[in-house]
């Protein structure tokens, strides 16, 4: 693996509490759609016991320019330096780490099961798949709180238009909280939301990404509908 140092050249709110941060791709870095970086600070104003790196799955997709990744902003020593860093702010950058990636195999749908901050490996496979007109038929079932909390929900739903191979299941669980009209489906994911969207078809492959609450649902949720553990690929997303 190889370090490369980068420097910031964005930064967003793309849900309430969410933010995308935009960095230079480095020459030579190559990476594949799902996967993920170490990102370390460089003598940062502030530290804490976790350290000055973290682990990101990466946003952008590989025909991207910048690398881009989000993350929950929570108050802690890292997130803060990040948040209030200036563009032009070297980091460094290890990786392209994991093997969270679209299988092979195009006559077998993938499933996306995706809660909150699990959805940037997803939206780089959706975004690397629609660029490429790659044939796998893809079904995303996307869950959050409100609208408001729903990182790249505007973006998912043009790739859904642009991209008739990819199908998009977004959900709220708590809309009582939303300022926001909202038509999709309501709850959490299950079994009976799953049967509604999903083809007659035994052939699918499953992806879950979210916080490990949310993994360990959906683990039991699809071992109670007999999904073999060779058809399940999974991610959990630390709370830091």
């Amino acid at each position: 693996m190889t370090m490369y140092n980068t420097k910031l050249t964005g930064k967003r709110e793309i849900a309430e509490g969410t933010m995308e941060f935009i960095f230079e791709h480095p020459k030579g870095f190559e990476y594949q759609a799902g996967q993920t970086i170490d990102l370390a600070l460089i003598d940062p104003p502030e530290t804490d016991s976790e350290g000055n790196t973290r682990t990101f799955s990466l946003v952008s997709a590989p025909y991207e320019s910048p690398l881009k990744i989000s993350t929950r902003m929570r108050d802690t020593a890292f997130k803060r330096v990040l948040k209030f860093m200036k563009e032009g702010t070297e980091v460094s950058i290890d990786g392209p780490f994991g093997s969270f990636l679209l299988h092979e195999n195009v006559n077998r749908p993938a499933v996306f099961l995706s809660g909150g901050i699990g959805i940037t490996p997803f939206h780089s496979i959706i975004a690397d798949a629609t660029e490429r007109k790659l044939p796998h038929k893809i079904i995303l079932f996307y869950s959050n709180r409100r609208p408001e909390d729903a990182a790249y929900l505007d973006e998912l739903k043009q790739f859904a238009t642009a991209n008739s191979n990819f199908t998009l299941v977004a959900t709220m669980t708590d809309l009582e909280k939303s300022a926001q009209k909202w038509t999709g489906e309501q709850g959490y994911i299950d079994a009976a939301m799953l049967k509604r969207h999903l083809p007659e078809d035994t052939n699918l492959v499953y992806y879950i990404a979210g916080p490990q609450a949310m993994v360990t649902a959906m683990r039991s949720v699809l071992k109670e509908n007999n999904v073999s553990n060779d058809d399940l690929r999974f991610e959990e997303f630390a709370g830091y």
